[in-house]
């Protein structure tokens, strides 16, 4: 089993012609990944190679759905663009649409995302600068590499991408059942809470691993959804124990304020949830070892 992204998921990519969706696209399908198409529609009726497989190019994100069964869409669109091409995502009403791209006005991110609400929440939006999901073994879309980790039943759901990476390789030998990188803006689509929901839901999950960050409140209100709906064993990790007070760091959402957001704050917020935490990845990964052997 696995969450949101599976074997039988049918991947379009939303900017397919552009550099960053031909490279991307070609790894998701060396990855075994179903990818069935891709929008530009400058380029419509064309078709593109991949990893050595033609692929078809669309007009729209409802033409791919149509012809093709899409229920994925992965956005490599420039930002300036990315707003129309999730709003035309969320009225073809695409089950999931990933959005990796980095950049993106909050404003513009604000705006899609009330679309979204507004239409039922029909389209569940991941991102925007995130990895992406990858479900070892099934499926892979976005930019997670697809060989540094094994299939398993360890649910992972990351604000971070490069800790996603480092804690996937860190337990390779133990394996996923589904990586999920949220991402870190002020705004984003699915959060950790969402996750957490779905891991706690899959029977092909055992143990969750929850990376968050400094800033904004969303590991503290996710240690409150722990304490009274997950009975999985969760292990945290928390980047920025060491960030300067008053100090932007990194991610656009990563900024605190005295004792509010402080990787500290958020630690003692998920151990009273239960949740055992680790001071760097490796002590994390440590962790989750220990509880998965019990």
């Amino acid at each position: 089993m696995a969450i949101f992204l599976t074997g039988g998921s049918r991947v379009m990519i939303q900017g397919i012609t552009g550099s960053e969706g031909r490279r991307h696209g070609a790894r998701m399908l060396a990855a075994g990944t179903r990818v069935v198409g891709g929008t530009n529609p400058r380029k419509a009726g064309q078709t593109i190679e991949l990893a050595g497989t033609e692929v078809p190019v669309f007009g729209t994100v409802a033409e791919v759905m149509a012809a093709a069964g899409a229920d994925v869409s992965v956005v490599f669109v420039p930002a300036s663009g990315v707003k129309d091409a999730v709003i035309e995502a969320i009225e073809a009403r695409i089950p999931l649409c990933i959005v990796i791209t980095e950049g993106i006005p909050v404003h513009d991110t604000a705006q899609f995302w009330a679309r979204a609400t507004a239409a039922g929440g029909h389209t569940r939006i991941i991102g925007p600068n995130c990895p992406g999901v990858a479900s070892p073994g099934k499926s892979n879309a976005g930019i997670i590499p697809a060989d540094i980790t094994t299939e398993g039943r360890i649910g992972l759901v990351s604000k971070s991408g490069t800790l996603t990476y480092q804690m996937m390789y860190e337990l390779r030998d133990v394996g996923f059942s589904t990586c999920v990188g949220i991402g870190g803006d002020p705004i984003i689509g699915t959060t950790h809470i969402d996750c957490l929901q779905a891991f706690q839901e899959d029977p092909g999950t055992d143990a969750i691993v929850m990376i968050g960050e400094i800033g904004g409140d969303a590991e503290e209100r996710a240690g409150e959804f722990i304490a009274q709906h997950v009975t999985k064993p969760v292990v945290g990790y928390v980047a920025g124990f060491t960030a300067p007070e008053g100090k932007t760091m990194g991610h656009a959402g990563a900024i605190i304020s005295g004792s509010s957001g402080t990787a500290q704050a958020k630690k003692e917020a998920l151990e009273k949830a239960g949740v055992r935490v680790g001071k760097t990845p490796s002590e994390t990964a440590a962790l989750v070892r220990d509880v998965t052997k019990r």
